[in-house]
């Protein structure tokens, strides 16, 4: 769960490879599955490049990126230092080597590579807030007070720096200082979220449960897939005795995050309370299987172990714990009242007979003034995660301060390269595909067509086809799988080459794959042989579309964010209205290059409604083609037809009800996006708020 920032910028790196056409070919494969965090699928590619040309530094660099995502913070670090061998002058370089020493706590070397970044690049905020975190972690607060300085100097109005300065100050034990900053950064910008997270966990620590709980509400508003907030957010409401409330908290978070210790911890110890035994004890296996050493949840489960009858494995639990902490009072005396229940009353007696000495020796200590191993006891309800006393077993768990720190900047930290601005989004075009994420089956992402469905029943597909406007990352394993498949469709090809839906097959694998230029050459012979192909038609959009967004991703000429296709909001002036954030990203020029590649999507899905009038998805995906093109009219007419066509589209309400606030229809477009909310759209609730309080 170790995150600490760093903004990779790789829209303003160039690097000049006079490589062969198949290594550009492979490269700018691997970048566009970098892009759509394709992290293992990249890996992959980026290896047959340094394979072929080892001299060359920025597949190392990429490389190192997508380790980094994937937790593997020694392989990220190995692979920037080999790409600063190749090309020291890289600024993003030492910024993510610096990073991934950061997270294996290597603070020396982390500020090491900040400072040398800072050299090329003195105003750089990411490296200057990283650097006075590694200084807060080295508690060198007056190093870290300067850092922040330098950060506020330059850039004034970075919300972040206040949040960090408070964070310092919490660290320094200035609770007051502390909640100057963080009342200040939501004066500053009063929709984000870590702001509302940091001084809700101050007001908690300070005893304000209330304030807490209205600021933890409002930071998950704004911010409702952070996992950290819903559980501090249980930790307010078990406080305030809301032992549901908290309990929902901790099922929201092990339903987005299943193996999130935290959550697994905290569930199991209310679990306990309310005499859900079984169930406790699942919890605590999960937390042990991913931490064997959690002696904390260990000596839970064996209480638990022992309520429900398992005397042998409560004994094997509560010896563990003895093991490791040979002075532990309680896990002598309960280990000894399992051997009574199993007639095993020679070794009660044992075991009871040394928590009578160790009590001696702590009653002795005691009044000596000394404390037993180091250890004092607290009245406290929780413990951070890095506390490891066995003595607060019970002791449901908050997010520790570090984490909690770091946690604020995910957003700039993770995930897709582009996404590094907080923004009011479109919901995204929809793709015909093989997989989705996982934590998106419940909110309908995977719809039923009758098209694709019979599709599906003729096509010879080892794995079905679904419609999907939220595709995941492959693994290894779904990799090397379309990769065969590849082979095996061009085999069938070789026996019949006219049969459209084999071109379209190995087409949608080529997609799944990132080569977007070999899906859409497959795609045209689809369509060539079966020119009424739907289908064909629709995902070709799609992939032109996923062409055009990384084209400047993966152009090493024409790096340039401005140009990126997507449209995003902002709120006006006292929610009457809402505008684009960045009307370059909207509207191409008329003479813009982009102006015929947005033509040729808009023909492909023309004839996919054309060949098939109820594909209600073609026209979502032309709506928003039609907003990116400035035509809001005509986005709002075609959502009206996907909304005619399926009255339950969450998404095609929330995008018309943006499109709709855009062209000031404030009414109608706060009714869509109640609607789109109440059909699981959670990030309407947010645009409704804003929209009421500006």
């Amino acid at each position: 769960m170790k995150k600490v920032l760093f903004l990779f910028i790789t829209f303003i790196l160039v690097f000049k490879v006079n490589a062969q056409i198949n290594t550009d070919k492979v490269l700018r494969i691997a970048r566009n599955a970098l892009y759509f965090e394709d992290y293992v699928l990249s890996i992959q590619y980026f290896n047959q490049v340094i394979k072929a040309k080892p001299y060359l530094a920025e597949p190392y660099f990429f490389r190192a990126i997508a380790k980094y995502n994937l937790d593997d913070f020694k392989g990220a670090e190995e692979d920037i230092t080999l790409c600063i061998e190749r090309n020291p002058f890289l600024v993003q370089a030492y910024q993510c080597r610096g990073a991934a020493r950061q997270n294996m706590e290597n603070y020396v070397g982390a500020i090491e590579d900040y400072n040398k970044g800072l050299e090329f690049k003195p105003e750089d905020r990411q490296l200057l807030i990283n650097k006075a975190i590694a200084d807060i972690q080295l508690k060198k607060y007056d190093d870290a007070e300067k850092d922040i300085s330098l950060l506020m100097k330059y850039h004034p109005a970075y919300t972040p720096a206040y949040i960090t300065r408070g964070g310092l100050y919490l660290e320094k034990g200035d609770t007051t200082k502390a909640m100057e900053d963080f009342n200040t950064s939501i004066k500053m910008d009063k929709y984000f979220g870590p702001s509302y997270a940091q001084r809700g966990l101050l007001k908690f620590q300070t005893h304000d449960l209330q304030g807490a709980l209205a600021d933890m509400n409002e930071a998950i508003r704004l911010e409702p897939k952070q996992a950290g907030y819903y559980i501090n957010r249980g930790l307010v409401r078990y406080h305030l005795e809301d032992l549901r409330g908290a309990m929902s908290d901790y099922d929201i978070v092990a339903s987005m995050e299943p193996n999130n210790l935290i959550a697994r911890f905290n569930r199991g110890l209310l679990r306990s309370q309310v005499g859900d035994n079984n169930r406790a004890i699942e919890d605590f296996d999960v937390v042990i299987s991913q931490e064997p050493d959690n002696y904390q949840a260990i000596y839970n489960r064996a209480l638990l172990r022992e309520e429900t009858g398992d005397y042998k494995g409560a004994i094997k639990d509560f010896t563990s714990v003895i093991d490791e902490y040979p002075n532990f009072i309680p896990g002598y005396y309960a280990r000894a009242e399992v051997k009574k229940k199993m007639k095993d009353n020679r070794g009660a007696e044992i075991d009871y007979w040394e928590a009578y000495k160790l009590n001696e020796k702590a009653a002795s200590e005691k009044a000596k003034g000394n404390k037993v191993n180091g250890k004092g006891s607290s009245s406290d309800k929780t413990r951070e995660q890095s506390d490891k006393n066995i003595d607060k077993f019970n002791k449901l768990v908050v997010y520790d301060k570090e984490e909690q720190e770091k946690s604020k900047y995910n957003n700039e930290l993770r995930g897709r390269v582009q996404d590094k601005q907080v923004k009011v989004d479109l919901e995204p075009l929809f793709a015909i595909s093989y997989y989705q994420k996982v934590e998106d089956l419940d909110n309908s992402t995977t719809r039923f067509n009758k098209i694709l469905d019979e599709y599906n029943k003729t096509s010879g597909n080892k794995i079905k086809l679904i419609i999907t406007n939220s595709e995941t990352a492959l693994t290894d394993e779904q990799a090397t799988f379309h990769f065969s498949s590849i082979d095996e469709d061009s085999k069938k090809i070789e026996h019949n080459p006219s049969d459209a839906k084999t071109y379209f097959n190995r087409g949608t694998d080529f997609m799944v794959l990132r080569d977007f230029a070999s899906a859409i050459e497959d795609y045209n012979k689809a369509i060539y042989y079966n020119p009424n192909f739907t289908l064909a038609y629709f995902n070709r959009a799609v992939v032109r579309y996923k062409q055009l967004e990384t084209k400047d991703y993966t152009d090493d000429e024409s790096l340039k964010t401005e140009t990126t296709p997507s449209i995003s909001f902002s709120i006006g002036t006292k929610g009457k209205s809402i505008t684009p954030s960045d009307p370059k990203s909207v509207a191409p020029a008329k003479d813009d290059s982009r102006s015929y590649e947005y033509e040729l999507i808009m023909r492909d899905y023309n004839m996919a409604i054309k060949t098939d009038p109820d594909f209600v998805y073609a026209y979502f995906n032309r709506g928003n083609l039609y907003c990116l093109q400035k035509d809001f009219k005509s986005a709002v007419l075609d959502y009206n037809e996907a909304i005619k066509l399926n009255p339950e589209f969450g998404e095609a309400y929330f995008n018309r009800g943006l499109t709709r606030l855009y062209l000031g229809d404030t009414e109608r477009g706060v009714a869509d996006m109640s609607k789109a909310g109440e059909l699981g759209i959670i990030n309407a609730y947010s645009i409704i708020k804003r929209m009421g309080t500006d």
